[in-house]
């Protein structure tokens, strides 16, 4: 059986990326992780810069997996939101690689992982603009901006997931879709 080098490769940087992040990874570490010579990456991968981008790309194609998983032709609009969003940010929360890289950009704001977060961010976006639009089109929710609701949507979701944990007992899943319908579908008006 052939050893598929490259998938290796993939394979030991995103370890690597998970444990050290992105700015410590060498490619000496990606390497010696994967069992290979140095110069074995330099065949499959130009730099550095693009080996990130061929794992950043894999992930932000297995959070549109999971998202799609998540969608239920007979839900509501609301309860499909719910469901995507609550399903990509656990995603992120439980996913090594993104736990790692969330917590370089705070804490050291290494450029290159601030565009991918953009990245993840923004793809998260595009893909919630979709359910947004679609669910205009059939009559399902007033007009609107699909891309600004959608941005909203996903930093409501953050704040409740991830900001409010930082000094406070974590949400449960159904408090978070009871506040978010709260907010965003009904309102605080009486």
């Amino acid at each position: 059986m052939a050893i598929d080098r490259r998938q290796l490769i993939i394979e030991a940087a995103t370890k690597s990326f998970s444990l050290f992040g992105y700015k410590a990874t060498t490619m000496d570490q990606v390497a010696k992780l994967a069992n290979v010579g140095k110069g074995t990456i330099y065949t499959f991968f130009k730099n550095k810069e693009e080996l990130f981008d061929e794992i950043i790309t894999t992930l932000i194609r297995d959070m549109k997996v999971v998202a799609e998983e998540a969608m239920d032709k007979n839900s509501t609009f609301y309860e499909n939101a719910h469901r995507v969003l609550f399903r990509l940010l656990e995603f992120r929360k439980s996913h090594q690689l993104t736990i790692k890289l969330f917590q370089e950009e705070r804490d050291i704001g290494t450029q290159a992982v601030v565009e991918v977060v953009q990245r993840v961010e923004q793809a998260i976006i595009n893909y919630m603009k979709g359910i947004i639009q679609e669910a205009i089109d059939r009559d399902e929710i007033k007009p609107c901006n699909p891309e600004i609701t959608a941005f909203v949507m996903l930093k409501l979701y953050v704040s409740l997931i991830f900001d409010w944990e930082r000094n406070h007992n974590p949400l449960e899943k159904e408090e978070i879709s009871h506040l978010f319908k709260l907010y965003f579908f009904n309102g605080l008006e009486k």
